[in-house]
Parts: C-alpha cells; structure tokens; sequence
C-alpha cells in the first residue's frame, strides 16, 4: 500500500466535493492515518465530512490568519502523533473585489488578506510541521498554474503565482532536511471553492478543447487527488521544487486546435 503506515495532515476538507476530500479518502485507502484541519462556521462541514472519511478522523482547529494556532497546531500533532510524515496544504480565499476582472480596483487589504491566506500560511504550515519530520517527509500544495494571466483570477492569481515561488524557496530551505514540496497544479474543478471565482464555468468549458487528453470539472478529480497521495508517497524521494501538472495537456498547447483548412473554406464561401 503506497501509504502504508504515514501520517498525514489534510487541510481544506469542506466537502466530499473537496479535493482535500478526495486526497484524505484515497489516502485513508491506501494505509495513512490522517488528522484534518479546519476554523470557525466551515469546521462543522470539516467534522461532517471527517465522520464520512472514517469514524474517529480528528479536526484540529487552524485559522491560518492567526498566527497563535500554527504552534498550538504543532503541540497537537506532537500529543497525538509524535510525528508528520507529510501535509497538503489545499488553503486559499481572497476577497469578492480581489477576483473577477477589478484587478486595478482592489485595495490592499483585499490583496493582504489572500496573500496570507492563501501564500504565506504555506510557510507558517511547512515552518509548523518541521520539528515533527526528524526523518524528513512530503508537504504537497495544491495550485493553480499562473504562470500567466487568467481572465478572472486576478489577485488570486498573483497570490498562487507567489506561492508557486514559495514552494521553490521552501524545497532550497528544506530539502537539507530530507523534506520535499511540490505545488501540484489541477485544471479547473467543480468544487465549492471554484463557486466563488466570477467567470469560473467559462474556463472550465473551454478546457477540454485545448487539452490533448481531454478534461471533464466534474470528473477529474480522481486523477489530482491520486496524483497527491503519489507525492506524498515515497515513491518520489527525488522531486522537490517541482510544479506537478494534472490537466489533462492543457498546459503544453499554446491554442486549442484549429482546422487547417478553415481560411480555405472562407474564401470558398463554404460554410465553416
């Protein structure tokens, strides 16, 4: 069993829909023990979808933008396990205005809010676990690929291109210690999370057409979530740094096909 006998921390259970949800269930199938995370109103949904995973899986209390519980989540994970073996980090948020095409409109505090949220608590969780990876371990990020720019992620966008560095600064700092992390960039999803970007079923229709394997939002999750537990797995002792695409080809096609005879068709006047 690919996970046999590991400890695994899982942030961003919400759902069964979650991808987090989905990395904890073929994690939980493939031998690791798993505690999850979660805050506030949302950690009810967290604890809801613990009991469906498995009876018995704890919730830790993590709000991210209080840096008081990063050493509080450490001395759980100590009482209770001794040790991580390897983490997902499946957190953002950015505010309404940050998102949806008012990229020159929003105000700093917006941008300070899912920058925190969304990058730098990478580092804050990475920084947490440490001291429980002796033996070092996996720490997985889930991501967007930016190294361009979308139509609507706007801050978003910016925030996962910053944490897409974070994860290369981290696996300089960390790799000494035998501790690897990828960022692991999924096309778009049909997830509670994706709901909330303005513009989000436009990108994810248009997905299919340009990736040479074909993509399906509400179908895909299976291969990301596997993808996960794989780098989380020993099986890539000697990834690190990396950005781990599962989309299906999207990222290699520079335009979705065209039809080499289309400019003939028009000048025939046939229809297209």
């Amino acid at each position: 069993m690919l996970l046999q006998g590991k400890k695994l921390l899982i942030t961003g259970v919400l759902t069964p829909q979650s991808i987090a949800y989905g990395v904890a269930e073929h994690a939980l199938e493939q031998g690791a023990e798993i505690i999850l995370t979660g805050f506030g109103r949302a950690r009810s949904l967290t604890e809801r979808s613990a009991k469906r995973l498995k009876e018995g899986t704890e919730v830790l209390e993590l709000d991210v933008s209080n840096p008081e519980h990063f050493p509080a989540l450490t001395e759980a994970l100590r009482q209770r396990w001794g040790r991580v073996d390897g983490v997902l980090h499946a957190i953002a948020f950015a505010p309404e205005n940050a998102l949806g095409g008012n990229f020159l409109n929003t105000p700093w505090e917006s941008v300070q809010t899912a920058f925190r949220v969304s990058t730098f608590s990478l580092k804050e969780l990475a920084v947490a676990v440490l001291p429980l990876m002796p033996k070092g371990g996996s720490i997985v990020a889930l991501d967007f690929d930016n190294r361009v720019a979308w139509p609507i992620y706007d801050w978003m966008g910016v925030c996962k291109a910053g944490l897409e560095s974070a994860v290369r600064y981290l696996a300089r700092d960390l790799g000494p210690k035998g501790i690897r992390v990828n960022a692991l960039a999924a096309g778009p999803l049909a997830t509670v999370a994706a709901k909330g970007i303005p513009g989000f079923k436009s990108l994810q229709q248009g997905w299919g057409r340009q990736a040479p394997l074909g993509w399906d939002a509400r179908n895909s999750h299976d291969a990301v979530t596997r993808t996960a537990c794989a780098l989380l797995s020993d099986w890539m002792p000697s990834t690190t740094g990396e950005m781990i695409h599962v989309d299906g080809g999207y990222h290699a096609i520079g335009a979705p096909p065209v039809d080499p005879h289309e400019d003939e068709k028009e000048e025939s006047g046939q229809p297209g």
